[in-house]
């Protein structure tokens, strides 16, 4: 169980081949390596953001693969741990766009008011970024993609850096709004992160569609 609306959206995908595939292969790694997050957490960002909940989709690539980093929600660490290098730029553009400072590195509020922050590929084995990419993470996630850009309500897309913009033809319905820019790593963030202002322009375009925004400094 992921929860109640997610299960019911994404049961015909636990039923198929691949997914029962990946399943077994991630209890394996799981099983015989250090995988993060914990296996417990795998799901948080759909069990955080229900389907009808969701205002701003967030989309990373994989999860954070140093001990005690990731915790199932992209970008997102836990607050006893060093911020990573690409959420230091995050913020660093949170407090150039809307004047937030923000203290703890858990996005966990955020998810919880409506920020889906998903990564495509969900697991990673430790100090091995991308070693469970094309395992079946993708096609899982490009149908939550999906899911999502079939829902009329209108929402929010951020897509940041090349993997995630690359997600951008799987959003087709006019109903909702891309922000894209480069990745926030310390490699790009200066040609075109800094100064994209997402936060505020995703505020704009709830609050234009009288849905509540989302308080960023939580």
């Amino acid at each position: 169980m992921i929860n109640k609306n997610w299960d019911v959206i994404l049961k015909d995908e636990f039923k198929k081949d691949y997914f029962k595939k990946l399943g077994i292969f991630v209890k394996s790694e799981y099983k015989n390596k250090i995988c993060f997050p914990k296996y417990e957490d795998l799901f948080n960002a759909l069990r955080y953001t229900d389907y009808n909940d969701v205002k701003v989709v967030i989309l990373g690539q994989d999860p954070y693969h140093g001990i005690n980093e990731a915790h199932g929600l992209s970008f997102s660490v836990k607050d006893n741990v060093k911020r990573p290098p690409s959420l230091n730029n995050i913020f660093k553009e949170l407090e150039s766009d809307l004047g937030i400072k923000k203290t703890n590195n858990d996005l966990t509020n955020w998810a919880k008011q409506g920020v889906l922050l998903l990564n495509s590929i969900m697991s990673v084995v430790k100090d091995s970024p991308l070693s469970h990419k094309e395992k079946g993470w993708e096609i899982f996630t490009d149908n939550i993609i999906k899911k999502l850009n079939e829902r009329e309500k209108p929402m929010v897309f951020i897509l940041w850096g090349g993997y995630a913009r690359s997600k951008k033809q799987l959003i087709t319905n006019k109903n909702h709004y891309i922000i894209e820019s480069v990745h926030p790593s310390p490699l790009s963030a200066y040609h075109g992160f800094f100064g994209s202002r997402p936060f505020s322009k995703a505020n704009n375009f709830l609050i234009k569609n009288n849905i509540e925004p989302i308080d960023w400094s939580k």
